[in-house]
């Protein structure tokens, strides 16, 4: 039976990523922004354990708010669950198909999981509640060593992304009328240390770059992609002046990009041309304890008035208003998250 409560089409998701037992968090969303405690749902399987999860999309909604799924790290599977008026209900749990899940796409009924351990990218159907293997879906990254550390599709659905912080790299993979991802075709990162991306309805794909945490060297770039499914730079290493930046959101109507930097607790914006063009609008435009490490997931709601980020080392959640003009308005902070939270999914 569903047990959370609260409003599923405005709920926040984030996972304990806990290593005994992981489970969803839900967090009522108000009408104005703020956020209260709406149930713990677990997922069945186990997480790390550890502080951090590094990876972003670890929680992902599906198209249409009905599925939620949830990578278990700790226990090499993948949960999926149904967004219900009562709250949600676990349906079906999987193996991933390899070791250490740590991020998962979803676009219509077809799911891949990026395996951070083996490493590799496997495909699923969601099928009545059900994840079915999508048999010889299977697919390396460019290299043993790639250290990914997201999964996504693009809009159209008919390319995945993969980040390779190993590599210095960007994978992308062609999805055909089956479901099956060919490739991958790599192209070099424009900075060190690719991490989280996010792509606007147009085809840009814009990309943090934490070069390897190196203090003040957080930048983002953006790509265009081709029918083929392949990138080609837009706008290479465009610098924050902050450190540690990992994750990346951007914005329903694609005008601004929002980044958070892990190493001083801020998060920055950035201006998208109407080419995929990345501009720095604010180097802090908000923070969840400025100058301390610990801010990482983020997402902006589907309505895209609000944005919100966890801070595993404060423990919290931290809301913002989304201005007409791309700025951030504090609502304030959420207690309720264990110091090992990671992923974050806004309804």
């Amino acid at each position: 039976m569903p047990q959370s409560n609260g409003n599923p089409s405005t709920a926040v998701y984030v996972q304990t990523n806990a290593a005994t037992e992981n489970a969803v968090l839900a967090f009522e969303r108000r009408a104005d922004g703020r956020l209260a405690p709406a149930g713990r749902v677990p997922t069945g399987g186990r997480g790390t354990g550890q502080p951090h999860l590094p990876s972003q999309s670890s929680i992902v909604l599906g198209d249409d708010g009905r599925h939620l799924l949830v990578v278990n790290a700790g226990s090499d599977e993948l949960s999926l669950f149904a967004v219900e008026d009562g709250g949600l209900e676990l349906t079906d749990r999987v193996a991933s198909r390899g070791a250490t899940p740590t991020s998962v796409a979803v676009r219509g009924d077809l799911v891949y999981v990026l395996n951070n351990g083996t490493p590799n990218i496997a495909g699923f159907r969601i099928d009545g509640g059900r994840l079915v293997e999508l048999e010889g879906s299977e697919r390396p990254p460019s290299a043993a060593d790639a250290d990914p550390a997201q999964v996504s599709f693009s809009r159209d659905g008919r390319t995945l992304a993969v980040t390779e912080r190993g590599t210095d790299s960007i994978s992308t993979y062609a999805v055909d009328d089956r479901g099956l991802a060919a490739g991958p075709t790599t192209i070099r990162s424009s900075g060190k240390t690719p991490y989280g991306f996010d792509f606007t309805a147009a085809g840009a794909m814009i990309v943090t770059e934490a070069f390897g945490g190196a203090v003040g060297a957080a930048a983002a770039s953006s790509y265009s992609l081709t029918d083929s499914g392949e990138l080609a730079p837009v706008s290479g290493s465009v610098a924050d002046t902050r450190s540690e930046v990992c994750w990346a959101a951007v914005t329903g109507d694609g005008r601004f990009a929002y980044v958070t930097n892990f190493g001083d607790g801020t998060i920055s914006s950035y201006e998208i041309g109407d080419d995929g063009s990345l501009a720095l609008r604010a180097a802090v435009a908000g923070a969840t304890r400025e100058g301390e490490k610990g801010i990482r997931d983020e997402a902006i709601s589907r309505d895209g008035r609000f944005l919100y980020a966890i801070d595993a080392d404060a423990q919290k959640v931290f809301g913002w208003t989304v201005g007409s003009d791309g700025a951030l308005t504090s609502i304030g902070a959420f207690e309720g998250v264990p110091a090992t939270v990671a992923g974050l999914a806004a309804g």
